[in-house]
């Protein structure tokens, strides 16, 4: 394999971090590692078509949650292969990463693949929190039902207050997230960048946890550090 394009910042990551010199192109969304210098692609749900195809890359690498299915189908229609990724849980992130890097990619699994999964091998905290986790406002979303993040958050001892939601990633009213009475509120700094100053004065009398938002919702390098970390966020009960 010689030259890959991403279009997730996840996965940018992953193969920057194994093998840098075979990305040749990437979204404007990925920020990790620092310094990266490929050809920016726009965003994931607007990839520029004509510049992944002008690249000529051996494969693209996708998420069917980033990334809209008329895209994948506009590149593929072009002659352009396209490896899918559907991640919803740790797990399934250890055995989607080294199936992409050594089948997609055609490489060796990496070392730090194995940190991560010794890194997650623990077992489920006994003390359990039932969280709100807001992702975004105006208007207010927050992590439903088979979200990677509920997963991560549950291995970590926290219950996700709308894990039984019909949606993912469901709009709900505020009044209506203070209602539900969480022990805990979690808030990450992406999608949304909630900060000390912009999210914690809406939920008066809860508990906030201000979170690194690509702890917890990367699936790549990042699980290496990841339960470590946002344990210790976490833990303001």
């Amino acid at each position: 394999m010689g030259r890959i394009v991403s279009i997730v910042p996840s996965l940018t990551e992953t193969v920057a971090e194994t093998a840098p010199g075979l990305l040749v192109g990437a979204t404007d969304w990925c920020t990790h590692p620092a310094g990266l210098d490929v050809e920016r692609v726009r965003g994931t749900k607007n990839p520029d078509i004509e510049r992944i195809v002008a690249l000529k890359p051996d494969v693209v690498l996708g998420n069917t949650e980033e990334n809209r299915a008329v895209d994948v189908e506009t590149l593929r229609a072009a002659g352009v292969a396209v490896w899918m990724t559907e991640i919803r849980t740790v797990d399934e992130a250890l055995v989607s990463l080294r199936r992409m890097l050594t089948e997609a990619c055609g490489l060796d699994a990496p070392g730090w693949l194995d940190d991560a999964a010794r890194a997650w091998d623990f077992p489920s905290p006994a003390r359990r929190v039932r969280a709100a986790v807001p992702i975004w406002r105006r208007p207010w979303m927050v992590v439903g039902r088979d979200t990677f993040t509920g997963d991560v958050l549950s291995r970590l001892g926290v219950g996700n207050v709308y894990a039984d939601h019909p949606e993912r990633y469901p709009k709900i009213p505020l009044d209506e997230i203070v209602a539900s009475a969480p022990d805990l509120v979690v808030l990450p700094d992406e999608p949304y960048r909630f900060t000390a100053d912009d999210g914690p004065e809406c939920f008066p009398g809860t508990p906030c946890a201000l979170v690194d938002g690509r702890l917890l919702t990367w699936y790549g390098p990042s699980l290496v550090a990841a339960p470590r970390a946002l344990a210790a966020q976490l833990d303001v009960l």
